[in-house]
């Protein structure tokens, strides 16, 4: 979500760790310093020269660490013949920032793609339409959200890829025990969601031993929205709208199941003491009835407790349709890389469909040598995804890992994502420290978000301002340390 820092699919963020993160950056942005780059450099790059062999390419914030990673990496190292040098961990948006404003970039990030605007608003990034033309990078094969993610004024500033997506997980003992199915959680009806959760829900001593239903607050707010049809961003990424009536009964709604079983201090105490990542998870030990999650922890629970009572499917909006809330990543070249071409090059050769197929084989074999089941790789990338499907992810899955392949897949074709702006960091701290209040019982919904609204728009127009201003003036320096 807006200003994620780049993360192991496996491994989410807290929501504290997201808006310290997000509040970092923030003030860094507000600092102004001179530099170089933008749309007049991007007009002297030649993305079309062939690197020079032996020649080094600086990468910030990709690592190796499995092999969906470094098969495409070991490829593109071979077919560029030049030394790849990375810099493992998630992307530091100061570190980098700082580098891009002393004139001593890498040549290369790996961003979150909710970073992109931000950092294109001050050119610290450079547009890439001649390197996708240069490169001969088919656009059209990337999923429709995860490219509009990374354009920025209508000119591409990023090559996507990976896709995190939503999907319902639930324990089907606790839903056959509540004489409930999957579709009673799957965001189609809020009412028949919070029924669930106060079915399902246990207390023992007067501490909760089951959560019924998780909503999955603050950071899934823009998809219960979406479920209600309403956006928290505009289109063009210019107008807040965090206080529309739709937002505000998306919230309440939400807020409304962890009142239901005590209160989300109590919900979020008892949900961090679970073994998330192991066998005691708590779809396994039976403590969680159901909740959205991101698809990654389909893969969790086949491997650390293939034998627990699953039950998956698709998120809906209230219309019944499906619905998912899209992030991920993508390739960015600085302004002043020394090697904007080889880091073009290196881009594309990471993304195209052959790379992931290859990378997608690795993961595929892997899980078989294991005795699990590969459930796909999402990799921003229409056409790999959809040969992953239909060559390596098996057509005779055991249930209930069928019924989850079908839900990701699903729900990665009906994807949205917040559009690209110049102030995502400030526009994420806004809405969450709004839903935060809320679940603290600090204010109430509809105070909360008008707060956030004001907060949002403000610095959303003074960004916009900035950009505005220095495309009037033809200048596209970078003017953030």
């Amino acid at each position: 979500m807006p200003v994620h820092l780049r993360q192991h699919p496996g491994r989410p963020r807290t929501a504290a760790t997201a808006a310290a993160s997000a509040a970092a950056v923030a003030l860094l942005l507000g600092a102004c310093a001179t530099g170089t780059g933008g749309d007049g450099q991007a007009a002297d790059v030649d993305f079309s020269a062939t690197p020079s062999p032996g020649s080094s390419l600086d990468v910030m914030g990709f690592g190796t660490g499995d092999e969906v990673g470094k098969v495409r990496h070991d490829r593109a190292v071979e077919a560029l013949g030049i030394d790849v040098r990375l810099s493992e961990g998630a992307l530091d948006p100061q570190a980098f920032l700082s580098a891009a404003a002393s004139g001593n970039p890498p040549d290369l990030i790996y961003a979150e793609r909710t970073q992109i605007g931000t950092f294109a608003s001050r050119g610290a990034i450079l547009p890439l339409s001649a390197c996708i033309e240069a490169q001969g990078i088919d656009t059209d094969a990337y999923v429709d959200s995860a490219l509009a993610q990374v354009t920025f004024d209508g000119e591409v500033y990023g090559i996507p890829e990976f896709n995190q997506i939503q999907v319902t997980m639930a324990n089907a003992d606790l839903l056959a025990g509540a004489g409930l199915d999957i579709s009673a959680v799957d965001g189609s009806d809020p009412d028949a969601a919070l029924a669930a959760a106060e079915a399902m829900t246990r207390s023992d001593g007067g501490s909760l031993s089951v959560i019924g239903f998780d909503s999955k607050l603050p950071e899934f707010l823009p998809l219960w929205a979406k479920g209600r049809g309403a956006d928290l961003l505009s289109a063009d990424g210019r107008t807040a709208q965090l206080d529309d009536p739709e937002v505000v009964a998306a919230l309440e709604k939400a807020v409304a199941v962890y009142d239901a079983q005590g209160g989300f201090p109590a919900v979020k105490t008892y949900r961090d003491s679970a073994d998330f990542f192991g066998a005691g998870n708590q779809f396994a030990t039976g403590t969680l009835g159901a909740m959205p999650m991101e698809q990654w922890y389909v893969n969790v629970l086949n491997e650390s407790s293939p034998d627990a009572p699953m039950a998956f499917g698709p998120f809906r909006g209230t219309d019944g349709e499906v619905l998912s809330f899209a992030t991920g990543s993508a390739w960015a070249v600085p302004a002043d890389a020394d090697d904007p071409a080889a880091a073009c090059a290196y881009a594309a050769r990471m993304t195209e469909t052959d790379a992931w197929m290859a990378a997608a084989q690795a993961r595929a074999d892997a899980r078989a040598a294991d005795g699990l089941v590969f459930t796909g790789v999402l990799t921003g990338n229409e056409e790999a995804d959809a040969q992953i499907r239909s060559e390596l992810v098996p057509a005779d899955a055991p249930q209930p890992w069928a019924d989850a392949i079908d839900a990701v897949y699903a729900a990665n074709d009906h994807a949205f994502a917040l559009p690209a702006n110049p102030a995502d960091n400030e526009f994420e701290q806004a809405w969450q420290d709004a839903v935060n209040r809320v679940l603290n019982g600090q204010e109430e919904p509809a105070e909360a978000l008008a707060q956030a609204q004001q907060e949002a728009q403000a610095a959303l127009d003074e960004a916009w301002q900035k950009w505005d201003d220095r495309q009037a003036d033809g200048s596209a320096g970078q003017d953030a340390q």
